[in-house]
């Protein structure tokens, strides 16, 4: 899998009756590889991107959907998500327009290595943001680790969000920091 792949995945919740909606498949998008080699000349904040080398690893990175290796060599950059896909789109976010921190492989990176919601993600808190079509928050969802112990249930709670037809995109976040993790797309 390239990062120029997105992945698709079933957010069927385990146990499902016969009012529930029907199944919602959503798509898991790591930073494509365009706006990685735009990232790693100049960040969303005009800057150039932060070479260091993660002595301890775990960091996240957000071109693989995985966490650094000890001793691997990162960027760390400023990134627009929302912004980006506003200007794909031809939405409007307005306010809700954010830059902030995120680490890359400052060369080329293979993108993520499976498919579903990233393995080395789950099991912690994440927010997850639902936005519209148009660019607007429309609310927000704490996941905790009970919600997020494995792929299945963290897509579950992804499936949640998506339940809502209003709902075009969201946006997966760190508790600590508040950084951009990963985006998910109605599929």
């Amino acid at each position: 899998m390239t990062a120029n792949d997105h992945v698709v995945m079933d957010q069927t919740p385990a146990t499902r009756t016969e009012t529930d909606q029907p199944p919602v498949s959503c798509e898991i998008r790591a930073i494509g590889p365009d706006t990685l080699g735009e990232l790693r000349e100049r960040d969303d904040a005009g800057n150039p991107p932060v070479l260091l080398t993660d002595a301890d690893g775990g960091s996240p990175l957000r071109c693989c959907l995985r966490r650094s290796h000890p001793g691997e060599r990162m960027a760390l950059v400023a990134y627009a998500p929302l912004r980006r896909w506003a200007h794909q789109t031809g939405a409007s976010p307005g306010p809700y327009d954010e830059t902030g921190p995120v680490f890359i492989h400052p060369g080329p990176c293979p993108g993520p290595a499976a498919v579903g919601y990233p393995a080395d993600f789950t099991g912690a808190h994440r927010v997850f943001r639902a936005y519209s079509a148009t660019g607007q928050i429309l609310g927000g969802r704490l996941a905790g680790p009970d919600e997020t112990p494995d792929p299945v249930r963290a897509g579950a709670a992804l499936a949640a969000m998506f339940a809502d037809p209003a709902v075009a995109l969201v946006h997966v976040r760190a508790v600590e920091f508040g950084c951009f993790t990963f985006e998910a797309r109605r599929g």
